[in-house]
C-alpha cells in the first residue's frame, strides 16, 4: 500500500481508539471502473466491533480507464467521480438522521488529497450480511417495504449536496446513450419522459440504484439494509421500485403480474407516509405515484435501447409495457 492509503489507516485506528489494532484487511470487491476498493477490516482489541467496512475511492486519470460498453467519455468519467462524491456526503451528513439499521452507519469520513475514505458498519454485526441472487416472494416483498419506508421518510427533502435527479439513469446525463438509439419512436419520447417524471410534485429521496444486489439480508429472516448510495438524489419513488423489479422479475415466464408487488408497495408507502409524514395526504402520494409507474418503466427502457439494446432487460416483455405507458401519454 502506498504513503497515502497507511495514512488513511492510522487514522481508522485512531479513530477506533486506543488498544484498536487491524488483523487482517480482505478486499470485497474493486470499486466501479477502478476507482479503489471495498474492504473489510477485522479488528483485535476493540469492545464495540470485531470488523468494519472501509471504502477507498481513489480518483484516476480518464486516460487510465476502460469501460466495458466503451462508454469512457469526458461526461461518464465526470458522472462517476460525481457519485462517488455524492456517496460520500450521503454517508457523512444523511444517514444518521435515519432510523437505525435501514443502512451501514457511518463511522467516519474524511478525505485527504485524491483520496477518500467511508468507514462504515459492517452488517453482520446486526446479522445482515446475506446477499440474495435469486430473491424469494418473501425477500422481494421486503425490499420493496424497505424502499417504501425510504421514500416516505425522506420525502420533500431537498437533495443538497446530492444528484438533483437520483438514478444512474436519467436523461440529462445520458446524451451519449440518447444519441445512440436507433428507435426514433423512443428517442423522440425521451424528453417527454423525463418531463413528466420531473414535474410530479411529491419528490422524495430515491436511493437511485436498487438493484437487488444492494440489499443485505438477515442470515435467517427477511429483514434488509441498503448498500451502495452512489446515484442517491432527488425523485419519484416508483424509479427505484421499476429497477428492483427488472432485476428480480424472470422475464422467460410467460405469466409475470406486477400487480402484487406493485400493492405491497404502495399499501407499505402509504402506511410509511402517516406515520413520517402526518401532514401529507398519502393517498394522493400514491394515486400520482402509481399513475406515472409506467413513465418510469419507460423511461428505464429508454436508457436501455441506447446503451445496451441487446441486455435481458430488454425483451418482450418489457418492451409491451414500454409501448402501453407512451399510447396511454400519446407518445
Amino acid at each position: 500500500m502506498d504513503d497515502s492509503v497507511n495514512s488513511l489507516n492510522h487514522k481508522i485506528l485512531t479513530l477506533l481508539g486506543k488498544g484498536s489494532s487491524i488483523d487482517d484487511m480482505q478486499v470485497i470487491q474493486e470499486l466501479w471502473g477502478g476507482y479503489g476498493q471495498l474492504l473489510r477490516l477485522t479488528l483485535t482489541g476493540n469492545k464495540q466491533r470485531n470488523s468494519i467496512i472501509a471504502k477507498y475511492i481513489q480518483l484516476p486519470e480518464l486516460d487510465k480507464l476502460a469501460h466495458p460498453r466503451g462508454w469512457n467519455t469526458p461526461l461518464s468519467h465526470q458522472r462517476k467521480l460525481m457519485s462517488y462524491q455524492v456517496e460520500f456526503h450521503w454517508y457523512a451528513n444523511y444517514v444518521k438522521r435515519m432510523p437505525t439499521g435501514w443502512v451501514p452507519e457511518c463511522l467516519s469520513s474524511f478525505k485527504e488529497g485524491s483520496h477518500y475514505l467511508l468507514v462504515l458498519q459492517d452488517l453482520r454485526d446486526i446479522g445482515r450480511a446475506r446477499v440474495v441472487t435469486q430473491a424469494t416472494q418473501s425477500e422481494i416483498m421486503s425490499v420493496l417495504n424497505w424502499l417504501a419506508q425510504f421514500h416516505a421518510f425522506w420525502l420533500g427533502e431537498r437533495p443538497d449536496g446530492l444528484w438533483d435527479q437520483g438514478s444512474y439513469w436519467h436523461l440529462s446525463t445520458r446524451p451519449d446513450e440518447l444519441l445512440s438509439m436507433t428507435n426514433t419512436r423512443y428517442q423522440r419520447a425521451a424528453r417527454t419522459l423525463d418531463k413528466l417524471l420531473e414535474e410530479c410534485p411529491y419528490k422524495t429521496i430515491i436511493h437511485g440504484d436498487a438493484k437487488l444486489a444492494n440489499f443485505c439480508f438477515e442470515e435467517e429472516g427477511d429483514a434488509v439494509s441498503g448498500v451502495d448510495f452512489q446515484y442517491v438524489g432527488a425523485g419519484v419513488g416508483v424509479k427505484d421500485v421499476v429497477l428492483l423489479l427488472t432485476s428480480v422479475l424472470d422475464f422467460n415466464k410467460s405469466d409475470i403480474d406486477l400487480a402484487p408487488y406493485l400493492s405491497h408497495y404502495f399499501s407499505s408507502l402509504k402506511h410509511a407516509l402517516e406515520v413520517y409524514q402526518p401532514t401529507v395526504e398519502s393517498r394522493e402520494v400514491c394515486e400520482m405515484w402509481s399513475r406515472i409507474f409506467d413513465l418510469a418503466w419507460a423511461d428505464f427502457q429508454r436508457f436501455l435501447l441506447g446503451w445496451c439494446p441487446t441486455h435481458w432487460k430488454v425483451n418482450e416483455f418489457t418492451m409491451a409495457l414500454t409501448d402501453k405507458a407512451l399510447e396511454r401519454h400519446g407518445l
